[in-house]
């Protein structure tokens, strides 16, 4: 019996009736393991949160319900918070035994304490919930923290692979609704980190579907910031603990780690502003990790529209065939930001465990040791030599240039009379303040075009670039791209797009001060929304 059915089969013999009690173990190095109740009576520093029972088929009016329901602001962890985890001290810190999880499935989560000190563990759904942000679902009882050794990088490859035992496991109850989840784990001297993942619904179909984009975020992540040990994708720690540059990468990455500091993955905000905005504005979304559409679990063309809101930069080749394949089958997809579909990527099983696809290769621009019939992990525009996957072949436009972190540049809207716009009240040439930020898109008349389709700028904005040697000025583009075979794809072309959608925690408004340009920008994303749903 597979993993998925063997877990499925545990979960339905774990749930209970009328009383919508679910069991689940807890389970900690040195200690029995131990039972409690979601939605029974549960030690908690909050009240016991409110679980519905028995479940109901979700729907447009049960994201409404369930976004009625009390809120908590204790998920969010503010940059100024000094009881922040400290990957040097090492306080608090976890990681997830995987991205996402269906009903009556099993999520482990591996915790380390520094001192040794009691925790809990609360899970969070993020939504709108009245403007707090989330809903706390339950909340463990006290744990005992065991402080677990931090493992060596890999000599050859770079990857830092945690093999901590279990501490704490959540089997998902059937009355939790599809989401993006956060895990927070609290000791008992008030320092938190967190981890995220997903609760997917693949059995039932939604108008909408929201892809978490995992695969990015380990790419970026750089646990343990530690300036010794600490890599990623992109840099290591050189002998006097300073950054160093692409040579002291590594070229493969752990799912089994937590994500650094806080535990909140880079660029996690640009993906929670869509879902709150989303979930306040009521529509049927169900959700699922990148790694989903790698492995077959989720089918994007089952669904009516797929949103990519965040960064989304690390594909596997499973993932860039199952999204063309959505698009030439009819379905309409949408990337929110920019930069994404760049970097091929290779899913490996733990060397520590042999679960698959918990290791990520990516040997960018050097030499790969181990292509597999996708090819080597570099740019997608390289795989093949005649750039034939070059990114712009699914989305229309490419990435073209990073804009400067301090300066972000206007968004120039180009075609406003096109139906993005409606009920904006736009104009061509119009400037919307503070838009186009970190990275952007663009149309690329040397790489490959999409066959036979039809491609509308809907911005064109100069930008400086800031890449090291580029002193020119850059043209940011946002587009709708309509497929001849009744698909398309809209790509925002720049990171704040996003962080437009909600204002305060996403820390747009610190990026995105024109509250007119927000508006506008919200217009224009329900008017994106509600054509792709619709159609």
């Amino acid at each position: 019996m597979g993993n998925r059915s063997r877990r499925a089969v545990l979960g339905l013999l774990g749930l209970t009736g009328a009383a919508g009690a679910t069991a689940y173990a807890l389970r900690d190095a040195g200690s029995a393991a131990t039972t409690v109740t979601v939605g029974g009576p549960t030690a908690t520093p909050e009240p016991t949160p409110t679980v519905i029972d028995p479940p109901v088929p979700a729907t447009s009016s049960s994201i409404v319900a369930e976004n009625r329901l009390p809120g908590s602001r204790k998920w969010i962890q503010y940059r100024d918070n000094s009881l922040c985890s400290s990957d040097v001290r090492g306080q608090i810190m976890g990681y997830a035994s995987t991205t996402s999880a269906g009903h009556g499935e099993l999520v482990d989560f591996h915790v380390s304490v520094r001192d040794g000190r009691d925790y809990r563990v609360a899970i969070y759904r993020i939504g709108d919930y009245g403007g707090t942000g989330a809903r706390l679902m339950t909340t463990s009882e006290p744990l005992r923290g065991v402080r677990h050794p931090q493992p060596p990088a890999d000599p050859e490859t770079g990857a830092i692979e945690c093999a901590w035992p279990v501490s704490w496991s959540l089997r998902i109850p059937e009355s939790w609704m599809s989401g993006l989840y956060q895990a927070v784990f609290t000791a008992d001297d008030g320092h938190r980190s967190s981890t995220p993942f997903v609760v997917r619904e693949p059995q039932r179909t939604s108008a909408l579907l929201v892809v978490i984009p995992f695969a990015t975020y380990q790419a970026y992540n750089m646990w343990p910031k530690d300036h010794r040990t600490g890599k990623n994708l992109y840099r290591g720690y050189l002998p006097n603990g300073k950054l160093g540059g692409t040579e002291h990468r590594a070229r493969k990455v752990s799912f089994d780690r937590p994500y650094s500091g806080s535990g909140v993955p880079s660029w996690f905000n640009m993906d929670s502003s869509f879902v709150r905005w989303a979930e306040a504005a009521g529509y049927d979304v169900t959700y699922a990790s990148s790694l989903d559409l790698h492995d077959g679990t989720i089918d994007p063309a089952d669904y009516s529209a797929v949103v990519f809101p965040g960064h989304d930069e690390y594909w596997s080749r499973a993932m860039f065939d199952a999204s063309m394949d959505a698009v030439r089958a009819g379905r309409d997809l949408a990337f929110l930001g920019a930069n994404n579909v760049y970097f091929h990527v290779r899913m490996e099983p733990s060397s520590h465990t042999g679960v698959k696809d918990r290791l990520m290769a990516c040997y960018k621009s050097g030499h790969d040791p181990s292509p597999d019939a996708a090819g080597r992990t570099s740019r997608f525009r390289e795989v093949q030599r005649d750039g034939s996957l070059a990114e712009q072949q699914l989305l229309g436009i490419q990435f073209i240039g990073i804009v400067p972190t301090d300066k972000p540049f206007p968004l120039i809207v180009k075609n406003a009379d096109h139906w993005l716009w409606a009920g904006t009240g736009v104009r061509d040439g119009e400037k919307l303040p503070g838009l186009v930020g970190i990275e952007a898109d663009a149309y690329d008349p040397k790489a490959v075009e999409p066959a036979g389709a039809t491609r509308t700028l809907l911005a064109e904005s100069p930008f400086k670039d800031s890449r090291p040697g580029v002193k020119h000025r850059t043209i940011q583009h946002t587009a709708h791209t309509e497929f001849p075979d009744g698909g398309s794809v809209f790509v925002a072309g720049t990171f704040h797009w996003p962080l437009a959608l909600v204002d305060g925690d996403s820390w747009a408004d610190a990026r995105i001060k024109d509250r007119t340009a927000r508006a506008k920008i919200r217009k224009a994303t329900a008017n994106l929304v509600d054509r792709m749903i619709s159609r």
